[in-house]
């Protein structure tokens, strides 16, 4: 998996900022637009200037982020703002949800119901637990791959509790027993709010749970983000699986929609957040939507549809240079399409919002995926069971930092059959009964989902593939490392991005190209690795080892 617009399928039909509207009559004048609200992103010191441009366009500034340095502005003419020389770009800021005042469903617990009890259990099963691992580890070959294991890193380092790892994803369930004795409740936000229907009445997000249409920050309904957390953090406890940093405290930090989607200004109030209350390596296994690529000056794009993505890249730059600069060690998963991203010529998905209004363009290699194709940030790459890069994992010299673990169902290098050559992780039961994974009484219906009860407690886990799932992989070695050598600071422990990701990849398990360089799949594609073992485009600088990380010197 890859969390990114189309996850849901159920997408909003609304006139896109770069489309075109119903043609007027032959010689009436154009229809205004309806003021909407933009993020006007200004350059430096051109705070002032951006501000009477907008306001001369017709525009008022209904907030300000300095940080990041945006404007807020309600507006109909976005094109006569971005026409300003203290204009860098300028995106819509797309409806992340409606307030709709609907009852909570009965027997929803939320954040503030969950009992002391119930973590003093999970607390006390901890300990008991603290020299083996969990009853689902045997099947975790992904952590026997890099070493997270009682012989392994488990013996010498399991991160801590002053380390605080930020997940921006569709939520986390943290009421799941393999999540909670982790979770860190008070520092966890969403930033997104549920919206039920499309402005057509279509399905988009679903039906509110909660009153106000928000999820409370121990919720996710979705599963990614949940799958996510647990691969990084999921306790050594007595019950289902153990995570890569398995004694770290996670942070839901939630940017995506119920429906996959994860737009600009939730996903850069994250990170800042994350910078702002001491989260110290972020996890993010999503692309920026609605663009695949994103081109500041793509002759295939109209003027708006260049203002938006040059805005999309300008925030973002921003958002991750804002966050390395306060000690956040960012990860990404480099994508699931199966491509070179350093060669590229033409994207057919973009854009992927409202559903309908994608467009084949020519596209190379200036336009970026966001986040993974950024400065400052890690990007993963995806393996299988037999070590072989997954097939759907895209790759890059330029663009891959490092390879882990994802799953690969196809993966014939091993003697796993089906879904176990994928990657087993917390599921939340909501979602397994809201899709139809269990039954009634809770049995699994599919092989795909394990159920594990021990002492009156019962909790779901899914097999995964994608480099959603190898990215986590990363970010919980680089908690150990922190972990490690952090020192004291804001939230807990804190240390140098740059020392992280060096040791990261001084830690890595060196792996070359194969022979030949060309890889043909089962499925007849081919593929191409270029690079030294030293850095290449399948693995970067190789397999992220925990085992290795636990033991290296500064």
């Amino acid at each position: 998996m890859y969390a990114r617009g189309r996850l849901a399928g159920a997408i909003m039909s609304i006139t896109l900022l770069g489309g075109l509207g119903a043609a007027a009559p032959p010689g009436a004048a154009a229809a205004p637009e309806p003021a909407q609200n933009y993020l006007v992103f200004y350059k430096d010191g051109g705070s002032a200037a951006a501000q009477r441009a907008a306001e001369a366009a017709g525009g008022t500034v209904q907030g300000r982020d300095d940080k990041l340095g945006y404007l807020i502005v309600r507006a109909s003419d976005p094109e006569r703002i971005g026409a300003d020389p203290s204009v860098i770009g300028v995106t819509l800021d797309r409806p992340i949800g409606k307030i709709a005042d609907v009852p909570a469903p009965s027997g929803v617990r939320s954040a503030e119901h969950v009992g002391a009890a119930e973590h003093a259990r999970s607390a006390a099963t901890h300990v008991r637990s603290a020299q083996g691992g969990d009853p689902l580890s045997g099947r975790q070959w992904d952590m026997k791959m890099i070493g997270a294991t009682p012989a392994g890193s488990y013996a010498k380092a399991r991160g801590s509790h002053k380390v605080l790892v930020g997940v921006i994803d569709t939520g986390v369930d943290g009421r799941h027993p393999d999540i909670a004795p982790n979770f860190n409740r008070a520092l966890s936000r969403n930033f997104v709010v549920d919206q039920p229907t499309d402005d057509n009445g279509k399905a988009l997000d679903g039906p509110c749970e909660h009153k106000g249409c928000k999820d409370p920050a121990d919720v996710d309904d979705d599963g990614h983000g949940t799958h996510v957390a647990s691969t990084i953090g999921s306790p050594i406890n007595g019950i289902g699986v153990s995570g890569v940093a398995p004694d770290v405290s996670l942070v839901n930090l939630r940017a995506g929609t119920d429906s996959g989607f994860f737009f600009l200004k939730p996903t850069m109030d994250a990170l800042e957040y994350a910078a702002d209350v001491g989260v110290v390596v972020v996890n993010m296994s999503f692309y920026v939507d609605p663009w695949t690529f994103n081109c500041a000056s793509n002759p295939s794009d109209t003027n708006r549809e260049q203002l938006e993505q040059r805005a999309i890249l300008e925030g973002m730059r921003r958002a991750v240079k804002y966050a390395r600069a306060h000690g956040v060690t960012l990860v990404s998963a480099i994508g699931n399409e199966g491509l070179d991203l350093g060669k590229v010529k033409t994207d057919s998905s973009s854009p992927d919002f409202p559903k309908g209004v994608e467009k084949k363009r020519s596209v190379d290699n200036t336009c970026l995926n966001v986040p993974a194709e950024l400065d400052g940030v890690i990007s993963v790459s995806s393996v299988g069971p037999g070590g072989r890069k997954a097939s759907y994992s895209d790759y890059g010299v330029e663009q891959t930092d490092i390879a882990a673990p994802g799953g690969d169902m196809f993966d014939g290098g091993t003697d796993l059959k089906g879904t176990s050559r994928e990657i087993l992780a917390a599921a939340p039961e909501n979602v397994m009964r809201a899709k139809g994974l269990i039954d009634a009484a809770g049995k699994p219906k599919t092989s795909s989902v394990i159920r594990d009860c021990h002492h009156g407690t019962c909790a779901y886990y899914q097999y995964m593939e994608g480099t959603s799932m190898a990215a986590p992989h990363v970010t919980g070695v680089a908690a150990l490392i922190i972990g490690r050598f952090g020192k004291p600071g804001k939230g807990g422990l804190q240390m140098d991005p740059a020392q992280v990701e060096r040791l990261l990849y001084a830690t890595a398990t060196p792996k070359g190209c194969p022979a030949p360089r060309t890889y043909r799949y089962g499925t007849g594609e081919s593929q191409v690795c270029e690079g030294p073992t030293a850095k290449n485009g399948f693995f970067g600088h190789g397999l992220v080892d925990a085992a290795r990380a636990a033991t290296a010197a500064p």
